[in-house]
């Protein structure tokens, strides 16, 4: 109701949604009234097929307006969705639909994503062979080929010309469960993340709003899936509920050409943009004139999300893409916060903002460092463990089915605090920057070094755009740092780019911070999202590669293979 109806009654044809398709250049502009007409009819077949409040429904889908709809119908008829990004296996999809207890899949025929056909009902065929508790598998169509249907198989489109257009809205408590989201743990198993209707929503909104200075009448586009929190609450809630204009990107950084969200930003006149840094770094690759080709003077407001943005890639960000005139925030914020809990903005007009720090605490937002000895650290320029201190409205209930983990994940390390699991710096003035996850911290001959600190020197390094590095036991330094690197082009002085990388490193942070060992790999394990599973970095180097744990949520598990085989060759290499 508060990101549809509430609008539908003051402007029906406002438009909701920008639908930036996969096939370049066909945009699609759904406008409230539609947006409110299309949740209905689905929210409606879901009844006529039994599902109800609190059942689980799974929505795997690529992100679109029917996925949207489909989010929001389950919350119009009080079932809790939860959505798996469109590219995770079978094998991971059954797992969260037998963790949640989901009665119904929501699907595509197939996906389009970078110019290639993705096959999403044939892997949710695969997926629910293991689930008996699936009931219904809605089935839209996205591409014109057939797909195999079966006994539990329904015809979305055709089910939904068939249904009523008004569905009355179901009562809700506010901390009934809006929606499951699976985010994965430090110990490979992913955890269905709770968030509530009335906090999370209310958090969402707002942050939305005011740290991307959200005026009526702009375009938003955040170019996350919607399969992640982000997409979540940056492409539909927020925006949604503020009555936006919000920009679904189905495509890729780099389809047809690295150019693809520059000649978007000009064709949609997008007035801010939020993306990740990992998308960043890979398109500064590719040069400055593909960013220059296009009009960007529509954009107002760049913002990152995801993991901390190095200095290089913030830069560029800043300077090539904002012309240097756009306000640039990095956000800091986790699945389990709900919504953005650092940020530059926002703040006193014109205030200042430093270059990769998230800065400012939001309203309501407390944040504390702790010490080792879980004290609270007081006063300024100081590094610690990153708490919240008092609880606020976006933040997650429980994890699905297992309070306990809940409470030994996030609050155990520190009694009374949330845990975020990351370390951070507090500056001389009393902002923050977040230094990395504290499971990527190294302690070499007693200095404490977060991992990401070492990987920021090496991405000065103008031949290497990406590293990732990891800790491992040492003999007499008790940990010591194993760097791998990807390289702009295959060149051959590989070597001569490590000496180089290990002065960078030295004459930025110390001797101590020069890793040990500087592995050269093709591609680095990513998520989805785009972060780097160092703990199966950590795994190769640690030479137990038998044990890789949960590697279902990379983008493409086969890389896991491409390492390992380097990293023997690199060891062959190093004892011959």
């Amino acid at each position: 109701v508060n990101c549809l109806d509430q609008h539908v009654e003051k402007a029906p044809n406002r438009v909701a949604l920008i639908w930036e398709r996969d096939e370049p250049g066909t945009a699609v502009h759904i406008t409230y009234r539609e947006l409110l007409d299309l949740t209905c009819r689905l929210a409606n077949t879901l009844k006529k097929y039994g599902i109800q409040k609190g059942d689980r429904v799974a929505i795997y889908m690529s992100v679109s307006p029917l996925s949207v709809a489909a989010m929001l119908a389950c919350a119009r008829i009080g079932a809790v969705h939860t959505v798996v990004f469109a590219g995770f296996s079978a094998e991971s999809l059954a797992g969260r639909i037998l963790d949640s207890g989901c009665k119904a899949v929501i699907t595509y025929n197939q996906g389009v994503r970078g110019g290639r056909i993705i096959e999403l009902k044939t892997t949710v065929d695969e997926a629910v062979k293991n689930c008996p508790n699936i009931q219904h598998v809605f089935v839209a169509q996205r591409t014109d080929n057939k797909v195999q249907m079966g006994d539990r198989d329904i015809p979305l489109e055709e089910e939904m010309t068939k249904a009523d257009s008004v569905c009355t809205p179901e009562s809700m408590d506010s901390e009934d469960v809006l929606f499951m989201l699976y985010t994965s743990g430090s110990t490979g198993k992913p955890k269905g993340i709770i968030h509530t209707q009335a906090g999370y929503l209310l958090y969402a909104a707002l942050t939305h709003k005011y740290v991307f200075d959200y005026q009526q009448g702009d375009v938003f586009g955040c170019v996350a899936d919607i399969g992640w929190i982000t997409g979540h609450s940056y492409v539909v809630y927020g925006p949604l509920c503020n009555g936006a204009t919000s920009v679904l990107f189905e495509s890729t950084p780099v389809y047809p050409d690295p150019g693809r969200y520059w000649e978007m930003v000009q064709r949609l006149k997008i007035n801010q943009f939020y993306g990740a840094p990992t998308a960043i770094r890979l398109l500064l690759n590719y040069g400055e004139e593909w960013v220059k080709k296009y009009d960007r003077s529509s954009l107002r407001i760049l913002g990152s999300v995801g993991e901390p943005i190095n200095k290089e890639a913030w830069q560029w960000f800043y300077q090539v893409v904002g012309e240097g005139r756009c306000t640039l925030v990095d956000t800091w914020w986790q699945t389990e916060t709900g919504g953005i809990c650092i940020a530059p903005r926002p703040s006193e007009e014109k205030a200042e903002i430093i270059p990769a720090m998230a800065m400012r605490p939001f309203f309501g937002i407390v944040p504390v460092l702790m010490d080792e000895n879980g004290e609270v650290i007081e006063g300024n320029d100081v590094s610690g463990a990153l708490c919240i201190a008092q609880p606020w409205p976006g933040m997650a209930r429980t994890i699905y089915g297992d309070h306990q983990r809940f409470i030994d994940a996030y609050f155990k390390a520190y009694p009374g605090y949330y845990f975020t699991g990351d370390g951070a710096y507090r500056s001389q003035k009393g902002y923050y920057q977040i230094t990395g996850r504290m499971d990527d911290i190294i302690n070499i001959s007693g200095h404490r070094l977060g991992t990401a600190e070492i990987e920021d020197a090496m991405a000065d390094h103008p031949e290497v755009p990406e590293t990732a590095v990891v800790g491992y036991p040492h003999k007499i330094k008790g940990e010591g740092a194993f760097a791998f690197i990807v390289l702009k082009e295959q060149t051959a002085h590989a070597d001569h780019i490590r000496e180089e990388l290990k002065t960078i490193v030295a004459s930025k942070i110390a001797k101590y911070a020069v890793p040990d060992h500087i592995l050269v790999v093709k591609r680095l394990p990513k998520t989805r999202s785009g972060k780097i599973m160092r703990r199966l970095l950590r795994k190769v180097v640690a030479e137990q590669s038998s044990n890789m744990g949960d590697v279902t949520t990379l983008d493409d598990p086969s890389v896991v293979k491409e390492i390992l085989d380097a990293y023997q060759k690199y060891k062959e290499k190093s004892s011959s």
